[in-house]
């Protein structure tokens, strides 16, 4: 009774604190519309029991693509349109250079140091030029299509295998032959990726100092930062032993590991990369990299089965393409214009981060006549903006020729797009697909779910059926 009767009292206190401190404070005059909001929370209920992009879509619709919302005790806003959106990442950029105070980046992204939470400036820049390397071994690929093949007329969960093989990817691209924690590594990541789901009302209360500890968040997160500390310590640790004993050897392929240590060693660089820069980085092109390349290709597949129409012609293309060798390389992907429409469009319709990254305004601005204040967070629902009637033509509609000899164009695109090229590629040219039990194309289920990327609410399931080529050599 009295543990409840603490937290009962310790709630009041911080209401009553929340209420005080919302009295006191001053607001813009003009800020850009938004709906009606509750005491204390703000708008958060209109996120609740629903997809805040699709949410946030809706409420776009009759407030505005540029809409304000308090969302705890921050100041929100939300673009949803291309135009609103040029404001913030292009015009006004350099005032909107900042990413917010995160909790999970803090103690995860040691202390900010990655590329993705770095505060603006010199030592971001420097991180960017380092990571604009290719890092990605795109021949890895194949281990995807001998898994399939070892499944051929069974019913196979197309969505794990994709995610699987993304990680093992870009694991066996950052440590090579020697992380022996692979297993361990990705189960960790992949917890981070579904805590990231939503907004944490740990970051949207600030000023209750006590809510990441009563909540259990940071010790959650503390917990996990501790052991991927000590594998990623472990890890680079290893690749120092064994750099210094193959130093005499020609025989060496470095890994982005070894990349990155080199750059510590002899980068001359203006901000000497520490260990846990390195650490971050690290982190950094695991998650970016792996959970929206594998949630972009499975969204591809589901729609081209959805369509079976746009699914023969991307894959007729493949095939007269790779049938030459019966080798889908990257070599030839230059050729590939259509399978290149249906990604952008796949992009368009199911972006892998239906929010962008969050930023943060480092000073007042004005955006379409309103006033921006200072540490206003940014909310860009790219969701929003690849659906919009007023820019897209039949905007619900999956049709990738909509880009031939058009103007409407998109902007972004996501990171090792051309690994994510060669997986589908490699799926279109050795398989051909079909729906399991029966199930109609037309039928098959499109429903979202959302964190810190938007994935299938239920894992694509398909059966796979070999191509039969005259021309293959056991090319996979």
């Amino acid at each position: 009774m009295l543990p409840l009767c603490f937290t009962f009292l310790v709630f009041i206190f911080l209401v009553l604190k929340l209420w005080m401190r919302s009295k006191i404070k001053d607001s813009p005059k003009n800020l850009p519309p938004a709906p009606w909001k509750l005491p204390l929370i703000g708008h958060l209920h209109l996120l609740m029991f629903s997809l805040p992009h699709h949410r946030l879509t809706e409420l776009a619709k009759r407030y505005g693509s540029l809409m304000h919302l308090q969302l705890g005790e921050l100041s929100h806003i939300v673009v949803s349109s291309p135009e609103a959106a040029k404001e913030v990442m292009k015009t006004h950029d350099i005032s909107f250079a900042t990413r917010p105070y995160l909790l999970g980046a803090e103690i995860i992204a040691y202390n900010f140091s990655d590329i993705g939470f770095a505060p603006y400036g010199d030592y971001w820049r420097q991180l960017r030029k380092v990571c604009t390397l290719e890092l990605l071994s795109m021949k890895r690929v194949s281990c995807l299509i001998r898994s399939i093949y070892s499944n051929t007329g069974l019913e196979i969960n197309l969505g794990e295998m994709l995610c699987n093989s993304s990680y093992n990817i870009t694991l066996r691209t950052a440590f090579a032959a020697r992380c022996k924690q692979h297993a361990a590594f990705i189960s960790i990541v992949r917890k981070l990726v579904e805590a990231a789901s939503g907004f944490s009302t740990t970051d949207l209360f600030p000023s209750v100092k006590l809510l990441p500890m009563i909540s259990g968040m940071r010790a959650k997160l503390e917990r996990w930062h501790h052991d991927l500390d000590a594998m990623l310590e472990t890890i680079i640790e290893e690749h120092r032993a064994g750099n210094a004993n193959l130093k005499d050897s020609d025989d060496v392929t470095d890994d982005l590991v070894d990349v990155l240590l080199n750059l510590q060693d002899h980068g001359g660089l203006e901000f000497p990369l520490r260990t846990d820069n390195i650490k971050a980085v690290i982190l950094d092109m695991l998650i970016a990299r792996t959970e929206t390349s594998s949630t972009a290709v499975e969204w591809a597949m589901s729609e081209l089965i959805k369509n079976p129409r746009i699914l023969e012609k991307a894959q007729a293309e493949v095939r007269q393409v790779y049938d030459r060798t019966g080798d889908v390389n990257e070599s030839d992907l230059h050729e590939l214009k259509y399978l290149k429409l249906v990604m952008k469009e796949t992009l368009r319709l199911h972006p892998p981060l239906p929010f962008l990254l969050p930023r943060e305004s480092r000073k007042r601005c004005e955006i379409n006549r309103y006033e921006i204040p200072a540490k206003t967070k940014v909310i860009v629902n790219a969701w929003a903006i690849g659906r919009d009637s007023n820019y897209w033509n039949e905007a619900e509609r999956f049709y990738p020729e909509r880009f031939i000899d058009s103007s409407e164009d998109m902007s972004w695109h996501i990171n090792g797009m051309a690994v994510v090229e060669l997986s589908l590629a490699q799926l279109l040219y050795h398989f051909d697909w079909k729906l399991p039990n029966g199930l109609k194309n037309e039928d098959l289920d499109m429903t979202e779910t959302f964190g810190a990327t938007s994935r299938r609410k239920r894992d694509l399931r398909l059966i796979p059926i070999p191509y039969c080529c005259s021309n293959r050599v056991g090319s996979v």
